[in-house]
């Protein structure tokens, strides 16, 4: 019974986090490519409209379910005999861990202030209120990105040293 629940926890934390990096995976590769020709207005209208829109119970359960699942998955490894997969365990809660600092540091600060320069089509310069957003947010986006699939990968490679994928 415990090794089902050791594999049921890293299975989860596996599905989760790949929910993650891929989200921000897709604004990386698609959604802020897509943004980049539309006007000044738009942009920051858009960017406000998805900040609202993100935050909802399927985002969330990715999104808190990769931090829980994996230090679930991380505890449940801690006693017993395999002691060989919780290393890539432990290293794929560091990386999520450090995507989630940047999202509390930069990201949602970065909302934040995009959210506080108020309703787009009363905005007096929407192309520095864009300018102070959009630079940084890709950057830090693509480092999430980056974080999380690299923690996807650990979760992986737990998945396989464990049996479970074999």
């Amino acid at each position: 019974m415990v090794e089902t629940v050791r594999t049921a926890s890293l299975v989860a934390a596996t599905v989760t986090m790949g929910l993650v990096g891929g989200l921000f995976y897709a604004y990386a590769c698609s959604v802020m490519r897509a943004l980049r020709g539309v006007e000044d207005r738009t942009f920051v209208e858009v960017m406000q409209r998805v900040n609202v829109a993100i935050l909802n119970g399927w985002f969330l359960f990715g999104y808190l379910g990769a931090l829980l699942f994996t230090g679930l998955a991380a505890a449940l490894h801690l006693p017993g005999g395999e002691r060989d997969v919780l290393p890539p365990v432990l290293a794929a809660l560091v990386l999520y861990l450090a995507a989630m600092g940047v999202t509390a540091r930069v990201s949602i600060p970065l909302n934040n202030a995009l959210e506080a320069a108020g309703d787009p089509a009363r905005i007096a310069d929407p192309g520095g209120v864009r300018g102070n957003f959009e630079a940084a947010w890709n950057r830090w986006n693509t480092v999430r990105a980056v974080l999380c699939c690299l923690a996807l990968g650990c979760l992986c490679w737990a998945l396989l040293l464990s049996g479970a994928a074999g």
